[in-house]
């Protein structure tokens, strides 16, 4: 990892919305100084996401997990599964740890997940399921000493999914990071506590509401990322994301803590390869 000056600890190149340029993308970023995780969703994506950091020596990596959303029928993702791929949508997948356990056999695997709680397009009877992947989720990342990567969201009328989250993991031996954090205060503060870093993304470009949060959260604590290619940064809002745009989230995360951007980028290097063992 010598040659790579920051990482985008949460992105989706093996997604359908890469099948046309995903060498070109992967060089980009690469030849910019840019490391990647690539992060399961599924089955299928982590399957994908697997395959294709194992054809990369140094600088592409994988989690496998099952997202929340995915737990039950959800709407199709065109970027995720593609136009042609209606097959793939989510038919209330589980998750099979036997599965799993031969994924992570491959050294590229660094975390699991995403997981977690998603209450923005659940029904009552959706959140058991979730409830019940994330469990399996939780402790199969402690049997197998690995990170999490979360995925949490509130509900449309408010229900805190963060601290039911926080509620699952209470007592557990494990640790991971909260991909784009969107809490509050409290929120973070009680995430940090119980030893989870924090991810933003290119939102925090054009969204003036993060920059309290982004001041909070102790550099050492905390990560960039894209969630290409979904929510690209400014200059390229609008526009598909891609790894490479990292480098203006690690722009903004300088700015608003008025630190220097090798600064910056030297620690959210190092935050990750300790979280991640990379």
């Amino acid at each position: 990892m010598d040659h790579f000056s920051y990482i985008d600890i949460h992105s989706h190149v093996q997604f359908s919305a890469f099948d046309k340029d995903r060498e070109e993308v992967i060089k980009r970023a690469h030849m910019a100084g840019v490391a990647i995780i690539n992060v399961g969703t599924k089955k299928s994506m982590s399957e994908k996401a697997v395959a294709l950091a194992e054809k990369y020596t140094d600088g592409v990596y994988a989690t496998i997990g099952l997202h929340p959303i995915h737990t039950t029928e959800c709407f199709h993702d065109e970027s995720e599964l593609g136009e042609g791929e209606q097959e793939l949508t989510s038919h209330e997948e589980s998750f099979e740890e036997t599965l799993f356990e031969k994924l992570l056999l491959s050294p590229k695997v660094v975390g699991i997940g995403e997981c977690g709680l998603d209450y923005f397009h659940a029904e009552t009877d959706t959140i058991k399921a979730q409830r019940k992947a994330f469990e399996a989720q939780i402790s199969f990342a402690e049997k197998h000493k690995k990170s999490l990567m979360l995925h949490v969201r509130n509900g449309k009328a408010g229900e805190n999914a963060y601290r039911d989250v926080l509620d699952m993991l209470s007592g557990r031996d494990v640790k991971g990071n909260v991909h784009f954090f969107a809490g509050d205060l409290t929120d973070a503060k009680n995430f940090l506590d119980r030893g989870f870093t924090l991810s933003f993304t290119g939102v925090i470009t054009f969204a003036k509401q993060y920059e309290d949060l982004v001041r909070f959260v102790p550099l050492d604590m905390m990560h960039a990322e894209t969630d290409a290619p979904y929510v690209a940064p400014i200059p390229h809002r609008g526009k598909r994301n891609e790894p490479v745009f990292v480098i203006e989230v690690v722009k903004k995360i300088a700015e608003i803590k008025n630190l220097s951007i090798e600064l910056v980028k030297k620690d959210l290097m190092r935050n990750a390869q300790v979280l991640f063992g990379i």
